[in-house]
Order: C-alpha cells, then sequence, then structure tokens
C-alpha cells in the first residue's frame, strides 16, 4: 500500500459520503449487493482505495466492475471468502475522481450458496458529496435485462457468470443517456407467467415485493433477501418492464413436470401452430395483474412495458394486456414501446443481445423516456460508459 501516506480503514456504515444502487437492505455493515447493476459509488480524492468484499458460492461466482468517472477500467471474479480487493492505486492523491463498483451478476436463483456483501474500505484520501440525479428509474426483465451474453465473443455458449455483464447493458446505457440513477430487477430464464420451461414458479411479479425474494438458503435469509422492500425509501419515476420473451418461449419447450405434486404445466400450441387461445389468455391476465401490483408499488411511476430485442411474438398479446389494464383501471400512465431486435451483427454471447444491441435499444428507450419525461431527463452522448 502507498507508504507515503496514511491508509485508515473504515467499516462501510462509516463512509459519511457513500451512494448505494440497488434494492437492498438498510443494513450498511455489512452491505449486501443482490442485483444485477448493483454497487457502491464514492467522490473519492485520494491515491488508493480497497473495499473488503466477502462473496460466496456453490457454483456461481461474483464478477465487479470498476468504474472510474463514468468509465470501465477493470472487471474481475471475485474469490469465495473475505478479502481486500484493490480498486485503484498511485492515482493523484489530490485529484477527485467519481468511483462506481459495480455487481456484474444477477442474484443466482439456482445457487443458495451465492451471494457478495462489502463490509469495509481502506483509503488514503477523503470521501465528498455525491451528487443525486434528476431521475431513477427501474428496470424488470430476464435474462436480457441481466446482460446475459451482453459480453464474450459469439461462439461462447456456455452458462456462466463471466458472460453476464451489467455495463454493456441496456440498462446502464439508457440510465446515462438520461442521466437517471437505475436499479435492475431481472432473472434469466423468468417470465411474467412461465419461465421458459414451462416452470410456473419462475415467474418475477411472484417475488417482485420482497428485497430479492429469489434467492435460497439459510446465508441470503439472514442477509435479508426475504425482506419486505421499503418501496417508500426509493421510488422509480419510469419502471421499465422487458418481460415476455421467456413466457413466449415455453410455447415451444416440453411441458414442465412439477416433481413435488406430479403436476405438469404447459403453454400449448394449437394444431395449425398458433397459440392457444386459452393459454395466450392466462399469460394476458398475468400481465394485467402484474401491471397492478406494479402500481400500488410505485403509484406516481410511469410504467413502459418495452418488448422485442429477442424477437415480438408475444407483442399483440402484451397490448392487449396493457389495454385491458387502462380500461380496468383507468391508469393512464401505462405504455408499450417496441425495442429494436438483435440482429446477426449485434449478437453476442449465448445467442443473446451483445453490446451492439444493447447500445441499439437504449437509443431507441432513451429517447422515448426523454419525450415521456422531458422535465426529468437530460443526456449524455449514448456512446459513453462503454470499454
Amino acid at each position: 500500500m502507498n507508504g507515503s501516506r496514511q491508509v485508515k480503514e473504515l467499516a462501510l456504515s462509516e463512509v459519511e459520503h457513500l451512494r448505494i444502487h440497488g434494492r437492498t437492505t438498510g443494513r450498511r455493515n455489512p452491505l449486501t449487493l443482490f442485483w444485477t447493476g448493483s454497487g457502491v459509488e464514492f467522490n473519492a480524492r485520494g491515491a488508493e482505495l480497497w473495499l473488503e468484499i466477502e462473496t460466496g458460492y456453490d457454483f456461481y461466482e461474483q464478477w465487479i466492475t470498476v468504474m472510474i468517472n463514468a468509465v470501465p477500467v477493470s472487471r474481475q471474479m471475485l474469490p469465495a471468502g473475505r478479502h481486500w480487493v484493490c480498486i485503484y492505486r498511485g492515482m493523484n492523491a489530490e485529484k477527485a475522481r467519481n468511483v462506481q463498483v459495480i455487481k456484474d451478476v444477477q442474484a443466482m436463483s439456482g445457487d443458495p450458496g451465492s451471494f457478495m456483501s462489502i463490509h469495509a474500505v481502506r483509503f488514503d484520501g477523503g470521501f465528498l458529496p455525491v451528487e443525486e440525479k434528476p431521475c431513477k428509474l427501474e428496470f424488470i426483465g430476464d435474462s436480457i435485462t441481466s446482460g446475459e451474453g451482453a459480453i464474450g465473443a459469439k461462439a461462447e455458449e456456455d452458462w456462466i457468470p463471466m458472460w453476464f455483464s451489467a455495463v454493456h447493458n441496456y440498462t446502464a446505457i439508457t440510465a446515462a443517456a438520461v442521466n437517471a440513477e437505475y436499479r435492475v430487477i431481472s432473472q434469466s430464464g423468468w417470465g411474467v407467467l412461465t419461465g421458459w420451461d414451462n416452470n410456473p414458479h419462475t415467474n418475477l411479479p411472484a417475488h417482485y415485493e420482497k428485497v430479492c425474494g429469489l434467492l435460497r438458503g439459510e446465508k441470503n435469509q439472514a442477509l435479508g433477501a426475504g425482506e419486505d422492500n421499503d418501496f417508500a425509501a426509493w421510488q422509480p419515476d419510469v419502471v421499465v418492464v422487458n418481460l415476455g420473451s421467456n413466457d413466449g418461449g415455453a410455447f415451444f419447450t416440453p411441458e414442465w413436470v412439477d416433481r413435488e405434486t406430479g403436476r405438469t404445466y404447459k403453454q400449448r400450441l394449437l394444431e395449425d401452430g398458433s397459440f392457444h387461445p386459452e393459454d395466450l389468455k392466462a399469460f394476458e391476465e398475468a400481465v394485467v395483474h402484474f401491471l397492478g401490483k406494479l402500481r400500488t408499488c410505485n403509484p406516481q411511476a410511469q410504467i413502459v412495458w418495452a418488448y422485442g430485442m429477442l424477437g415480438r411474438v408475444m407483442m399483440p398479446a402484451i397490448y392487449r394486456a396493457v389495454d385491458a389494464y387502462m380500461a380496468q383501471s383507468g391508469d393512464r400512465n401505462v405504455s408499450v414501446f417496441q425495442l429494436p431486435n438483435m440482429t446477426e451483427e449485434t449478437a453476442g454471447s449465448r445467442s443473446h443481445p451483445g453490446l451492439l444491441a444493447h447500445q441499439e435499444a437504449a437509443r431507441a428507450l432513451a429517447g422515448y423516456l426523454k419525450e415521456l419525461l422531458p422535465e426529468r431527463t437530460s443526456g449524455e452522448n449514448i456512446e459513453l460508459n462503454l470499454y
């Protein structure tokens, strides 16, 4: 460490100027980062900064990206256990810089042992206030919103945390483009009514009201994943829902069998290849129900159902469901936005949208949000904040 300046160790709860990103509990010691894009932000004047980070996993390790002055400068896999991680060193000690440490991977519902907590900092300088953004966005989605495939070569097909990115992601790029703080609630393979494999339990609406209700295991429960989320503490100006891709995919995958009950679940196709009207109706009712829940939790927010990066087979049903919700509720602060489809040129790893696709989606969505909330949004160049 830097021998010319005194490095002080502080519990995270002792850091006066700290901005926490992402849905979490009210605890700051340790601070647990549950979701994609969660993190900590400092305005730091000093030469050397370390974080004490604790992680665990049985299958899926944690990854972080470090951003300095809104530009990603490093990305790394974190070892299991409690370790000091150097964020930077040897910098000009008299110059203030914005520092963000971002969790790159989603909450891993398939790994009860997966977690990431920050305990303390070591720093040889001082922290300055972090300016609050004028707008807040919440993104709700599946693998696209988790950034699966947003990094890595097209040939990569392994389902591992390495190919997830919170930075090469339309959520982060959109937020930067409209100068907004943002949160992400997302899970690969999950849907509104059912997951990609017809599993009815893998639906995000069932867990929306908890801090991170889809996580299992004693460790995550002890860290507060199952607690009720404090919606009053953070209210978004816009909730962006990017769900439906896995619900559509379920029509084309085999039935799912519940091992506990023996019951089978399947979104059915008719003989002519069209969707079974009863199953399509069930999907639309699930959308209507979720919109009602979102409105209850976020009474003043604009709700935008944004869909289309991996096909648009569910778009007609989404339009019908949103129209039905608006007719039933009288709520007029709801809209549908069609995202640009991924192409061969914009594909990333795992046959998912790559960086170019996320940039294109962010460019379109940011333009729409600026029209929706002109008094709250301002724009940076859409190409900023990238490697």
